[in-house]
């Protein structure tokens, strides 16, 4: 399993930026695919993170409301969409995936590298 993550870049307060992770090397029809992040200094954070079967979504509080996370099992292509961006969502992100909700949320089975965020005030 391969994921690659792409889209990250420099952005004002309150702007937007969109992430993509291309997703290869398996089947992703039942799966959870999500996205992390990790700050200077802190621990990596759940962020989000779908069912690519029927599409169930969990968010983290600290992003609620401002990121939204997608998939395309046409083109095995996982997105988050952020809006309304803080310095502090300056980070590297991360896609990743896991068997399930429990495992993508703990111990995620892959890891996509990372891709740099940085929110400028």
């Amino acid at each position: 399993v391969q994921l690659q993550a792409s889209g990250g870049g420099l952005v004002q307060t309150g702007g937007s930026l969109s992430l993509s992770c291309s997703a290869s090397g398996s089947r992703f029809s039942r799966v959870v695919m999500g996205w992390y992040r990790q700050a200077p200094g802190k621990e990596r954070e759940f962020l989000s993170g779908i069912s690519t079967s029927g599409g169930t979504t969990s968010y983290a509080d600290s992003v609620k409301g401002r990121f939204t996370i997608s998939w395309d099992d046409m083109k095995n292509m996982l997105y988050l969409e952020m809006n309304s961006l803080k310095p502090e969502d300056t980070a590297v992100y991360y896609c990743a995936a896991g068997g399930n909700f429990a495992v993508l949320m703990t111990r995620p089975n892959f890891w996509g590298q990372g891709t740099q965020v940085t929110v400028s005030s």
